[in-house]
């Protein structure tokens, strides 16, 4: 078989790596220039473990290609798949001109049967608007053609995504045609082999499946964190809570860590589309409006605790943060809770010195020359008044406390993802505080 992949991203250059490690002849178009030049010399465009090997293997096996021109590689494609960017409007609604602008060039090119596949994530209804976009185009020049649109959603933890592609959960495929389910079938046949799971449905159930899920994860974090907020005035320990409720098979132990809010790629963007498509229908999604609101409010928990301590004196202030991607194993800036911590810093005329082992350069394109970047965690610790825990990197679960101490100017430190033990912080001397704990009592 033979796929072409439009947008190379981190879903579709996920995507189309993994369809070429099983042997399928991969295309992997963008009009980025400058990006296809160097995917082709084996320079990735996203940090995702495993990733850069997997594309120059592949490319050097003759069965990954790029290219900047969807025209010239739609001849003998079984499939096509959709996988460029879909920005939130400022009304939080999904933005489908790639989306669109692609479904046209698809139209205006193609000449044998194809399935179309939405692999970006997209409001219920895109699929329908992906067709009318085809074959308006096929209109156009009076050809008559036969092609399906499917949606293929993709379900990837940025982190672990070669993974969750290669030995995955589910595969979710909506279809309108037996012939587009046989064709799809046939691409998923090397992943099927190892019994993993296809499901398929109808494709506005594929679209919605996509955010239901990400909804009910987002769900899941924003109540995780309203409970915990609860804990540290009650005087109750949400670590131990979380392991009460998180032995109940009902409810499970995954997505119930307390923080300071999600962030990310899809979580913030599929929460609010998903909003926004309630509310065109006259329907009010009343769950997910507070999840995002108790989000929001999440990213802010850990500058009121700080604030609190140094009695709103933060001017001159040194504070080290480890951690600045919104989750370990990726340099994703994307709706980061470190932007939202770090600027109110700045704003009260704090100076911050960050660490993060792969994100800083993604983080100097949204905070500039504002904070000084350390080269290691222990030289972001020299002189600080306080130490902020923001992305739990493995590096900085056990740290040698003894040098953290005589690095830094006070022994504070301010942990966003719970990483450290109360009790041992005590013993070597730190003041601590995390979330959903009352660390004062």
């Amino acid at each position: 078989m033979k796929i072409v992949v439009i947008g190379t991203g981190y879903v579709g250059l996920v995507t189309g790596t993994c369809f070429a490690e099983v042997g399928i002849d991969v295309v992997c178009i963008d009009v980025d220039h400058k990006k296809i030049e160097n995917l082709q010399n084996g320079i990735m465009p996203i940090y995702e473990p495993g990733l850069e090997e997997m594309v120059i293997r592949n490319t050097e096996k003759g069965r990954l290609h790029f290219s900047t021109s969807l025209k010239d590689n739609l001849a003998d494609a079984d499939v096509a798949f959709i996988a460029v960017g879909t920005p939130p409007g400022e009304d939080g609604s999904a933005d489908l001109k790639y989306v669109i602008a692609v479904a046209k060039e698809i139209g205006a090119n193609v000449n044998d049967y194809i399935v179309v596949v939405t692999k970006s994530t997209v409001p219920v209804g895109t699929a329908l608007k992906v067709r009318e976009a085809v074959q308006s185009e096929l209109s156009i020049r009076g050809k008559e053609l036969s092609f399906d649109v499917a949606s293929n959603p993709e379900f990837l933890k940025e982190g672990a995504a070669i993974e969750d592609f290669l030995k995955p959960d589910r595969i979710v495929v909506g279809v309108e045609s037996k012939k587009a389910e046989d064709v799809m079938r046939k691409l998923y046949k090397p992943f099927l082999l190892n019994g993993h799971p296809i499901i398929f449905m109808d494709v506005p159930s594929a679209e919605m499946t996509k955010y239901a899920a990400n909804a009910m994860l987002a769900t899941k974090i924003s109540f995780m964190n309203d409970i915990a907020n609860l804990c540290e005035i009650m005087g109750a320990d949400v670590n131990l809570v979380r392991k009460g409720i998180g032995s109940d098979p009902r409810i499970g132990n995954r997505f119930i860590y307390p923080g300071i809010g999600y962030g990310g790629s899809c979580f913030p963007k599929d929460v609010k589309a998903l909003i926004k498509t309630a509310a065109e229908n006259a329907y009010n999604m009343r769950i997910l409006n507070a999840v995002e609101e108790v989000n929001n409010d999440q990213k802010s928990v850990l500058f009121h605790k700080i604030n609190t301590h140094f009695q709103s004196d933060l001017n001159g202030k040194v504070f080290a943060v480890w951690g600045l991607s919104f989750k370990p194993k990726t340099d994703d800036m994307r709706e980061a809770p470190s932007l939202v911590i770090i600027e109110k810093l700045l704003k009260m005329g704090a100076k911050v010195k960050a660490y993060d082992p792969v994100a800083m350069h993604e983080a100097q394109k949204d905070l500039g020359d504002k904070i000084h970047y350390a080269t290691d965690m222990n030289e972001a610790l020299i002189d600080a008044d306080a130490l902020l825990i923001i992305t739990e990197w493995p590096e900085f679960r056990t740290p040698n406390f003894e040098v953290m101490g005589r690095l830094m100017k006070n022994k504070l430190v301010f942990d966003g993802r719970n990483i450290y033990d109360l009790t041992e912080m005590k013993d070597n001397g730190f003041d601590y505080y995390c979330i959903g704990i009352n660390t004062l009592k």
